[in-house]
């Protein structure tokens, strides 16, 4: 399962997320143009994003690119594990949050991602 991660806070998302030690989970530090390219040809699998509100720029670009139905921000709130396991299910691949929830929604996205694996 390949992560990118992207925005402002890209190098401490992928930190976070690495930090956790899961199995069959690669990190990629990436940009958001790259990152859209990789999804769509299937070079990897899932896209976090961060900036200053967690509501625009963090998905601007992969929005535009890859549609609405894939991208989802939480922006500056919290989600709970069912909350992203539903997202997932419902086939989001794209999450934009806010540099003040790395430490929190990163670990939560990573871990509910590869619990699908």
């Amino acid at each position: 399962m390949k992560i990118l991660t992207g925005g402002v806070g890209k190098a401490e998302t992928a930190d976070a997320v690495r930090e956790l030690g899961l199995g069959g989970v690669e990190v990629i530090v990436s940009s958001d143009m790259d990152a859209a390219v990789r999804l769509r040809s299937g070079g990897a699998d899932y896209y976090l994003g961060t900036c200053h509100t967690g509501a625009g720029a963090s998905l601007g670009v992969l929005v535009a690119l890859l549609g609405q139905g894939v991208c989802h921000t939480f922006g500056r709130s919290v989600p709970t594990p069912e909350e992203v396991a539903e997202l997932l299910r419902g086939g989001k691949r794209v999450f934009g949050f806010s540099l003040d929830r790395i430490d929190t929604v990163a670990p939560a996205l990573a871990r509910a991602i590869a619990d699908r694996t």
